[in-house]
């Protein structure tokens, strides 16, 4: 993709989430970006998250939807506030409640796609409604409760 992903726009300072995280060398790195109303995250796991033979473990799928969920948070807030992903103060989201239904085997070795909806903004919470896909089977779907990471917390990570 072209276009910069939620996660490309976070202060150096606050860009080591294993998941989502740009500066963790050993990470994920999951990129998130929009695609119309829907969030999108498309990842290529390692083998190393083999729970069974040719199959993904639940903790990947969850960190997978946390991820994609709490990046598309920060989005739509940027976007209920009418502001570029770039502008000061920065917003980032934390996860409160993380909440994963496992549906069918998430099989490796396949482009794996989160598709997040964002479900509700109200204040400093958002709530992401999120599914994988794998070969465009619906694997697990999720629900995000994310709340955004108030300034003086921000400030004080920033600073560390």
């Amino acid at each position: 993709m072209t276009q910069k992903a939620f996660q490309d726009y976070y202060p150096d300072d606050l860009s080591h989430c294993y998941g989502c995280g740009r500066l963790n060398e050993q990470g994920m790195k999951i990129k998130s970006y929009w695609d119309g109303e829907e969030s999108v995250c498309i990842h290529s796991p390692k083998s190393c998250y083999t729970a069974v033979p040719g199959y993904a473990y639940g903790g990947l799928i969850a960190s997978l939807i946390d991820c994609h969920s709490t990046g598309t948070a920060a989005a739509a807030q940027y976007r209920a506030e009418n502001r570029e992903m770039d502008t000061q103060p920065p917003i980032r989201f934390l996860t409160a409640s993380l909440h994963v239904e496992y549906l069918l085997p998430t099989p490796l070795g396949v482009p794996l796609e989160v598709r997040g909806r964002v479900k509700e903004i109200k204040g400093r919470k958002v709530v992401i409604e999120s599914r994988l896909l794998a070969d465009g089977k619906v694997c697990a779907r999720g629900e995000v409760v994310a709340v955004q990471v108030p300034e003086a917390m921000m400030l004080a990570l920033m600073k560390n």
